[in-house]
């Protein structure tokens, strides 16, 4: 199924800081459909809102922290200036030690998802590894996350980190059924750089094919041992030979 691509902006973070508008522009001439937002570089959001559209990307959605406590306010505001659609972020690890601490977690990531319809934004939760963790009963703290988390809050499944914690990411995104919306895609080895999409480890066909629920396929490059502007257009080149 051909999906729109777009790039995780923390891929390009450190190339941004020096020229904002010059990677937006280079990722756009490789063809990207959008971006995901992280940071503004200094930029207010409605110029930068204006040069994505500009540039003819779209804005799927924005990594920024959950709008919860006395921050939501603040981030609302900016990430609607902005217009982002769906917020996506994480808990810390240590919050998937027990069901208590998930439960907390869950309280606050609820909470934004509530703040949020009041902007008419959606909220995504994204993992790392160690959501995959077993609590002591045996159950994966994954598990207990989708359970608690409200029905409103989407899913960004991230699925080298989810082979980083020896799960099947293929099985993952077919058994998040309806409320998957988004995945990182990323290749490497989990335990090593990542590298561009289609030349690791990860069976990226497998995964993409997995659920038609999908909405964007987002490249998200960590950290990368060759240049990054080369990953991001092979990574894109790999994912168009797909469905052609």
């Amino acid at each position: 199924m051909k999906r729109p691509v777009a790039v995780q902006l923390w891929s390009v973070f450190a190339l941004a800081e020096e020229d904002f508008p010059g990677v937006l522009r280079q990722l756009s001439e490789i063809g990207y459909d959008g971006v995901e937002a992280y940071g503004l570089h200094g930029s207010k959001p409605s110029a930068v809102r204006r040069l994505l559209k500009d540039l003819g990307l779209e804005l799927c959605s924005s990594h920024a922290p959950f709008p919860s406590g006395p921050e939501a306010r603040r981030v609302l505001d900016e990430q609607s200036e902005l217009g982002a659609p769906v917020l996506a972020w994480s808990l810390e690890p240590e919050e998937f030690a027990t069901e208590d601490s998930i439960a907390r977690g869950v309280e606050r990531v609820n909470d934004a998802a509530m703040n949020a319809q009041a902007y008419r934004m959606r909220i995504a939760y994204h993992n790392h590894s160690a959501e995959f963790d077993r609590l002591p009963d045996g159950r994966r703290a994954y598990d207990v996350l989708l359970d608690r988390l409200s029905p409103d809050v989407l899913v960004e499944l991230d699925i080298y980190w989810a082979a980083a914690a020896g799960v099947d990411p293929a099985v993952v995104t077919r058994e998040l059924g309806e409320r998957v919306r988004f995945l990182h895609v990323k290749d490497g080895d989990p335990a090593g750089a990542m590298v561009a999409v289609g030349q690791g480890s990860l069976d990226i066909p497998a995964i993409l094919a997995a659920n038609p629920a999908v909405a964007w396929h987002i490249v998200e490059l960590d950290r990368c041992d060759t240049d990054l502007m080369t990953a991001l257009r092979e990574s894109h080149e790999y994912l168009a030979s797909l469905f052609v």
